[in-house]
């Protein structure tokens, strides 16, 4: 049978709990967060419990519980002691009394239990699986946590104080509209974002009726798997109006979209741009100064061979709003998932990150720049140009005996990790089928993939 959750005020009815162990210490805690009456009646007591007591927070009763406890009426007992018949037994006297009782040896014989709660007051999430199990409740509590960011209660507190002005300045048939409006408008993200000015400005807005502001969201996708993702990425990912997306983003990541946001491909591959940069970046004004919530979403991240800082530059030259949300570049990610420490005492004390792809289509790099002892050389890009790249190190003074590796598909569950030397890999890479997305470290750290994978 279902249980019916309910926000119980904890200052409302007087609690007791019977049992003084660490489960019962568990229980004092919470009522005391929430400003509740608490007696403990136990001969032995933990010593977070002692803490409490001599704060003034909780009542001591240094002795046995009784199975005639003279519970008051009103009271929300809690059961806590080893001795399941003397729990039983106690537990039918304090019901006789009028009282809800609470027993934490036996999930079945419950009137209330206490849910695991996550705490951004005034926002309170609580989960419960009615006692059946404490360790889901507290896995699932976690990873809720971990997607509320701290400053929800902020947020909360703000939409609190805004729910008194809205009372007294609409009409009680523009109140729901307003909220609608306003949660779908940039004051929430504002508010989480440290902004409150713009929040502010934003509320108004919304009281008034007028447009909301739009404004882009440039976040970065990572290298693949979508378990990369930064809160904060996911968070806008689910919050947007319209998504425009590259090739390189994974499907899965998709999925996480809103299915009433409107989605446009805008990705580019080698000889195939679907729409041109230019046109991209007009793209993202014209959604944004028609009021939407735009997402620009990018693999890796957006500021590094993400071309990033080019579409910003339109948005600050027409007043634009922007955020920008940094992913794990592919860089970092593929090396981690491959196994190659980009940075190792004993082999590299610095990393460079070069593409293999300029905007003329050329390979030209500054070769004798990337010869450096101690050094890991990461090239984005740069699969079909292997052949050159490999010889024109050579020529500038690498030694042709240099570990690389070519991580296809990073972080995805189909990777591959290829390693050969400068002057075997040309050979290797045109008598295999290695396909894009594909990163190339060259280094002595690479040498140390056959230790160091681990998946």
């Amino acid at each position: 049978m279902m249980t019916l959750p309910l926000v119980l005020r904890g200052d409302v009815r007087p609690f007791v709990i019977i049992g003084g162990g660490q489960v019962a210490a568990r229980k004092v805690a919470t009522l005391v967060k929430a400003g509740a009456s608490v007696s403990v009646i136990s001969p032995e007591i933990h010593t977070d419990i002692q803490r409490l007591a001599d704060a003034g927070s909780v009542q001591l009763q240094l002795r046995p519980a009784t199975a005639d406890e003279p519970f008051d009426r009103a009271s929300m007992v809690v059961i806590a002691t080893a001795d399941s018949s003397f729990n039983g037994a106690l537990a039918s006297h304090a019901r006789a009394l009028g009282c809800l009782v609470c027993r934490a040896d036996q999930t079945q014989d419950n009137d209330f239990s206490f849910p695991a709660v996550i705490d951004r007051s005034p926002l309170l999430v609580s989960v419960s699986t009615s006692g059946a199990s404490p360790a889901l409740t507290r896995m699932v509590r976690q990873r809720l946590e971990a997607f509320l960011p701290s400053d929800m209660a902020s947020l909360a507190s703000y939409a609190e104080k805004l729910r008194e002005r809205v009372k007294k300045v609409l009409p009680e048939n523009e109140r729901a509209p307003f909220w609608r409006r306003w949660v779908h408008s940039r004051a929430p993200e504002m508010l989480l974002a440290r902004k409150q000015d713009i929040a502010d400005q934003e509320t108004e807005r919304c009281l008034s009726g007028e447009h909301s502001q739009g404004e882009v969201w440039l976040v970065g996708a990572g290298p693949g798997d979508p378990d990369l993702l930064t809160f904060r990425a996911l968070r806008l990912i689910q919050s947007a109006d319209i998504v425009f997306y590259d090739a390189l983003v994974n499907p899965v990541i998709l999925d996480l979209i809103d299915s009433k946001a409107e989605r446009f491909y805008v990705g580019k591959r080698k000889s195939d741009h679907a729409v041109p940069q230019e046109g991209i970046n007009q793209l993202l004004v014209d959604a944004a100064k028609a009021g939407k919530r735009v997402l620009r979403l990018k693999g890796g991240d957006p500021f590094i061979f993400g071309r990033g800082g080019e579409e910003i530059e339109k948005l600050a030259e027409q007043g634009i709003p922007f955020q920008i949300v940094p992913g794990i570049t592919a860089a970092s990610g593929c090396a981690s998932y491959a196994g190659i420490p980009l940075t190792h005492r004993d082999h590299a004390q610095s990393v460079r990150f070069v593409t293999g792809h300029l905007k003329d289509g050329s390979c030209d790099l500054p070769w004798h720049e990337l010869i450096h002892p101690s050094q890991t050389l990461v090239i984005y890009m740069g699969l079909t140009g292997i052949p050159l790249i490999c010889s024109e190190l050579i020529a500038a003074g690498m030694p042709a005996d240099t570990p690389i590796a070519l991580v296809e598909k990073g972080t995805l569950p189909d990777q591959k990790v290829h390693i050969r030397t400068l002057t075997t890999m040309p050979e290797y890479v045109s008598s295999h089928e290695i396909s894009a997305p594909t990163l190339t470290i060259v280094g002595s750290v690479v040498a140390l993939h056959e230790k160091l994978q681990w998946r």
